[in-house]
């Protein structure tokens, strides 16, 4: 066949590297930009497919998120704008691993075993973010079209391509398949979620926004005319200048429990921070005495289902909501939700796709990873039911208006996928709604100290986990020592779990403390490490080595001994917040 001929002819042109092996993880491949030429080519021919298979519009994102300026990646976007189907992750890892001599063997057996039609026509949009590598890896991606049949949407965010695909696949019905149209649907949205609020200030409109130099600044500039002085937005990190992601963005402000560089921030102002390619956003303030507040996806989340409540019980509608959380969600926040607010919570592995799936369970799913990536999802019989009753005439003012604000609640979220632009706006049209400054949103309920690492590893494969990846089953041993020292503490809370995105371990601890803990009673461990962390709290670091072997793999595990000493309330109470392991493996 011709095409399988342009198909060898192109694919000299992007060859891959002997022996290379990459693994189509939680949010695709990604990796150092180098190493992705011939991948970006393969995707190109595996959208194309999938697009003759399911007869719709496919989507490939080039961008790799939160990661540094010099890595790159590639995630392919399913017809409804959602992530790819897992059988075809699969086929994803196997093209991609192919040798140059193996792929038209590989690329067939994709063929017959999903029984495409080769005739079909195909439709394939591809997105890219503003890292130097994009322009050269989105032109591979395209030749990989190309050579079996697309469209290209140049610089967009991935929640915009996600949104795009999902309105072409429904014929305009989830809106215009434009970049114009995002912007037309959300801010319009958003104008009539504000227009009612009485005595809103500029001051109240005010939101400082560090864009992570990345394609989110980009494109928030360019909505911003859209909202018509609704929102008045300070750019921060706009890509004029700097690296993408390189002391910036939502991850690190997550990480770090900083303000980004460049941003300076006056007590109580509300400022934000977008990930790289726009799909995460998290939250931040200074308080008075110059503490730093981050409000992350969990906060996002509780301010989020207990606005959404409050309008369902106003609407008189029977329709059950839910959170979706991971093992990273913090204890506070799940019990506030589950006590207080009596919404259900369900906690799932990491990584969107499974959050996204659970939520779909629900009439309202809302889900975010404490990351700050997250969206809410309504049933098709939800909407119907709110669009419903937001028509009736005959309804009492007060169940109407409130479904007229569900209603415009809807317009405004990107159902696809977490979106920086989407929650921005829907978080400040929450807090103006309410009446709430983000002091108040903060106060909603308090955080359990908490700490997070990543520990570069030779294989992280090697640790294995269950109940959403919130305790070990393998290597033996492991889940039994994070048991004992835990079980110590109030309210502690500690996992273990290979990366997604990474040959990194990820560690994670939690607990409440117990007021007049001594640091003598760790006299006897050695003190390696005193960070201060926001000027509010110095963590220090005990390392104890625990000798444990098990089948060969394991030489030793790190424990770490976190103790968070604090200094702004006059008591001097040692918050003590539990040991975090950290695993080194070595051959």
């Amino acid at each position: 066949m011709a095409q399988f001929e342009e198909v060898s002819q192109k694919s000299a042109v992007h060859p891959k590297p002997v022996g290379l092996v990459l693994q189509y993880g939680t949010a695709g491949f990604r990796t150092n930009s180098k190493q992705l030429d011939h991948v970006m080519f393969r995707m190109g021919l595996l959208a194309t497919l999938r697009s003759k298979k399911t007869k719709a519009t496919i989507g490939v994102m080039v961008t790799a998120s939160h990661n540094p300026e010099e890595d790159n990646g590639v995630k392919l976007v399913d017809p409804m704008g959602e992530m790819v189907t897992p059988a075809w992750e699969v086929y994803a890892t196997q093209l991609a691993n192919a040798e140059q001599e193996e792929l038209l063997t590989a690329l067939k057996d994709v063929i017959e075993r999903e029984a495409i039609s080769m005739a079909q026509e195909a439709s394939v949009f591809v997105g890219k973010d503003t890292r130097p590598s994009s322009d050269s890896l989105s032109q591979a991606v395209l030749d990989g079209v190309h050579a079996l049949g697309g469209h290209n949407y140049g610089l967009v965010t991935t929640p915009q391509l996600h949104y795009m695909v999902c309105c072409q696949n429904t014929q305009g019905r989830y809106g215009e398949a434009t970049v114009k149209g995002y912007y037309r649907k959300l801010s319009q949205a958003f104008i009539q979620l504000t227009k009612n609020v009485p005595n809103r200030t500029d001051d109240q409109k005010a939101l400082l926004v560090d864009g992570a130099n990345g394609i989110g600044a980009l494109k928030v500039c360019e909505m911003e005319t859209y909202l018509k002085n609704e929102l008045q937005l300070s750019l921060f990190n706009d890509g004029s200048s700097g690296k993408l992601n390189h002391l910036c963005g939502a991850d690190y402000v997550k990480v770090q429990q900083r303000a980004p560089k460049g941003v300076e921030m006056t007590a109580g102002e509300r400022c934000c921070s977008y990930d790289g390619d726009a799909d995460r956003i998290v939250y931040y303030y200074s308080g008075s005495a110059g503490r730093f507040h981050l409000l992350d996806g969990d906060k996002i989340a509780t301010l989020i289902s207990t606005y959404l409540k409050e309008l369902l019980t106003q609407a008189g509608l029977d329709l059950q909501i839910a959170v979706v959380q991971t093992a990273y969600a913090n204890g506070s926040s799940t019990q506030y939700l589950e006590d207080t607010m009596k919404v259900i919570v369900r906690c799932t592995k990491t990584g969107v796709k499974h959050l996204h799936h659970a939520a779909q369970e629900f009439d309202i799913g809302v889900y975010f990873e404490a990351n700050g990536h997250g969206t809410v999802l309504f049933s098709k019989a939800a909407e119907e039911k709110i669009q419903k009753l937001a028509q009736d005439s005959n309804t009492n003012d007060e169940r109407r208006r409130a479904a007229l604000l569900l209603q415009n609640t809807v317009n405004l979220i990107n159902q696809t996928v977490g979106d920086a632009i989407s929650d921005m706006l829907l978080i400040e049209a929450v807090l103006a709604i309410r009446g709430m400054t983000v002091q108040q949103w903060d106060a909603i309920y308090t955080d359990l100290p908490n700490r997070q690492l990543k520990v570069k590893v030779a294989d992280r494969r090697v640790i294995d986990t269950t109940d959403a990846e919130r305790r070990t089953v393998s290597p033996a041993g492991l889940q039994e020592a994070i048991d004992s020292r835990v079980k110590k503490y109030r309210r502690a809370r500690s996992f273990v779990r290979p990366s997604g995105t990474e040959d990194v371990v990820r560690v994670y601890a939690e607990a409440d403390t117990q007021v007049g803990l001594r640091l003598r009673e760790f006299s006897a461990a050695r003190d390696t490490q005193k960070r201060t962390i926001g000027g509010w709290c110095r963590i220090h670091l005990w390392v104890e080595e625990l000798g444990l072997r098990s089948k060969g793999y394991w030489s030793n595990i790190l424990i770490l001994v976190c103790v968070v000493s604090s200094s702004g309330d006059g008591d001097g109470a040692f918050l003590f917040v539990t040991l975090i392991h950290v695993l080194t493996v070595l051959r």
